[in-house]
């Protein structure tokens, strides 16, 4: 069966392939820009809140205990669970002045570990909902979603196809955590700043890539991988053109890359200022590891192997430097490549950031979410039998996610 997105040679005998392809992919983009990823988000949202809906209903009758559990105990607290009682707090009460202490002196976790931005939006809706958080927060973050599908597929379609972009945006639409794009949390937000700021960069409009960084620096951590990603468009960018470069646009890059990074590390002097303590972001972000490896001193490019050193001895040390070899082998191929250097450098980035600072365990697969626009790879959506068997995969595994994440290891 031939693909919608795929005209045969009957549909256009005179045109060569790419020419028939680049027409096609044209027009289709031109109708389906808005449509086609809309759709697939509302689809979507049918199965995730299907399934949430089912797993809430059946906790609620037999008195599961769930993650966050609420005096409310309805579906949209449901949907507000983990660390989203952070973002309540920070809505409703802002930022404590006095970091909270055990016994020993040691810093718990607390609002300073999650950025203002999401929270901020939730509280302008409240009054539009009734003043429920968990209401609020849940619009707020199922409209970004819609965004996020819908400003990815236009990503992908920038740097490959249509075609792709319609399965790339299936893939994370369906995906293990395509539900996270309607619990009150961040992600969907951080994801509509994050591709909008990577399609303006792929697209060179670089002072639209500023304000979204600028914004998106204040959802979620991460935000660093952009500036990189702008460093390295600038370098070959210069490599290629030379003389040919516009001074406009090289100073148009610095600054948003400057910007960018500045913006990116403004959070923990924010935290200290604030404070009082100069190590309070970190401290802070520390206090979640604690469950995990015990008290720790943070030095970058470590977490990794202690986890894995704590849970599996020498043979997580081992395990970590294969994973990692075989993300430089996945980043290397030929079908990632394809994506362009904006994406491979912002995507490679952004996972270097996860092993630099990140403890992996149950959150990283929702950390992750910033590289879909890798789903436009070969490796995923090079042929429809591959496509469908990836989205099959991801379907499946949605609900284990989901009775994982709130049953037995909250993130």
């Amino acid at each position: 069966m031939t693909d919608l997105a795929e005209p045969t040679r009957a549909s256009r005998p005179g045109l060569p392939t790419r020419v028939r392809r680049t027409v096609t992919d044209g027009l289709e983009a031109r109708h389906s820009g808005w449509t086609a990823p809309l759709l697939l988000w509302l689809a979507s949202r049918v199965v995730s809140t299907v399934l949430l809906l089912g797993v809430w209903l059946t906790a609620t009758v037999h008195g599961w205990t769930f993650a966050s559990h609420r005096r409310e105990g309805t579906f949209w607290s449901f949907l507000g669970s983990w660390d989203a009682s952070f973002y309540r707090t920070i809505a409703e009460r802002g930022y404590p002045n006095t970091l909270p202490l055990d016994q020993a002196g040691h810093v718990l976790p607390n609002a300073w570990a999650f950025l203002p931005v999401f929270p901020t939006l939730a509280r302008a809706v409240q009054p539009l909902v009734g003043g429920s958080f968990w209401v609020a927060g849940v619009l707020v973050a199922t409209l970004a979603g819609a965004g996020a599908c819908v400003v990815l597929y236009r990503l992908v379609a920038a740097v490959a196809d249509v075609r792709r972009a319609r399965w790339a945006t299936a893939l994370f639409a369906f995906g293990p955590t395509g539900f996270l794009l309607q619990v009150a949390y961040a992600e969907s937000t951080f994801l509509l700043l994050l591709f909008g700021a990577l399609l303006a960069l792929v697209r060179r409009r670089y002072w639209a890539v500023l304000p979204l960084g600028l914004v998106a620096a204040f959802t979620k951590p991460g935000v660093l991988a952009l500036a990189v990603a702008l460093a390295v468009h600038l370098v070959v960018r210069w490599t290629r053109e030379r003389r040919a470069l516009p001074v406009r646009d090289a100073v148009a890059i610095v600054v948003a890359g400057l910007g960018i990074a500045a913006a990116g590390l403004a959070w923990p002097v924010v935290a200290s200022a604030v404070t009082g303590r100069p190590d309070a972001y970190l401290d802070t972000e520390l206090s979640w590891w604690v469950g995990f490896v015990g008290r720790q001193h943070f030095a970058p490019l470590t977490p990794w192997f202690t986890m894995a050193g704590t849970w599996l001895g020498p043979a997580g040390i081992v395990l970590v430097v294969v994973v990692l070899a075989g993300a430089v082998w996945f980043w290397t191929r030929r079908g990632v490549r394809a994506l362009g250097v904006d994406v491979v450098s912002f995507t490679a980035a952004y996972a270097l950031y996860l092993v630099a600072v990140f403890l992996p365990q149950q959150s990283l697969p929702r950390l992750l979410m910033p590289t879909a626009p890798l789903l436009g790879a070969d490796a995923f959506t090079a042929t429809r039998r591959r496509a469908v068997g990836w989205l099959v995969v991801g379907v499946c595994l949605q609900p284990v996610a989901v009775v994982l994440l709130w049953f037995l290891g909250y993130p």
